[in-house]
């Protein structure tokens, strides 16, 4: 069975090249998803969330997959690729959650995202915190 999938819209960030890993919230700059225009009906009272994910095609991804990899925040330990967020995929899918400062249109601003600039959007969700928050989560292995 083959997938394939099409875009629903474009990912804008000031990252052309690289993308910041973690404390990505906070960085300047503009900050978009824009939907294609006969997608977006689909957004309302998308705003009367905090938050989203954003699901989207790793377009620039730089190496193939590995499947044991040295992350930057395991110190040296070595780890599963599932067990990471590395943008090295099997599947050059992304996943992150956004923070929704607002809709006009066909674009939802956010703060700061840790994707390239002109990543093609595959799909957005709700962050809803009574279902996604798992008050039972830990760190893993990157716990000290």
């Amino acid at each position: 069975m083959i997938a394939s999938f099409s875009p629903i819209g474009t990912i804008h960030t000031p990252y052309e090249e690289d993308a910041p890993y973690t404390e990505y919230e906070d960085k300047e700059g503009i900050f978009y998803i824009e939907v294609n225009a006969e997608y977006a009906d689909g957004l309302y009272l998308l705003d009367k969330l905090n938050y989203c994910y954003i699901l989207f095609h790793i377009h620039k991804q730089k190496k193939p997959a590995r499947m044991h990899i040295y992350p930057p925040r395991g110190n040296g330990k070595e780890v599963g690729l599932f067990a990471t967020r590395s943008p090295n995929r099997i599947n050059p899918i992304g996943l992150t959650v956004a923070r929704i400062k607002k809709i006009e249109g066909n674009r939802i601003y956010t703060f700061g995202l840790d994707i390239l600039n002109n990543s093609p959007l595959l799909d957005i969700k709700p962050y809803i915190r009574d279902f996604d928050m798992k008050s039972d989560s830990n760190l893993g292995w990157i716990e000290k």
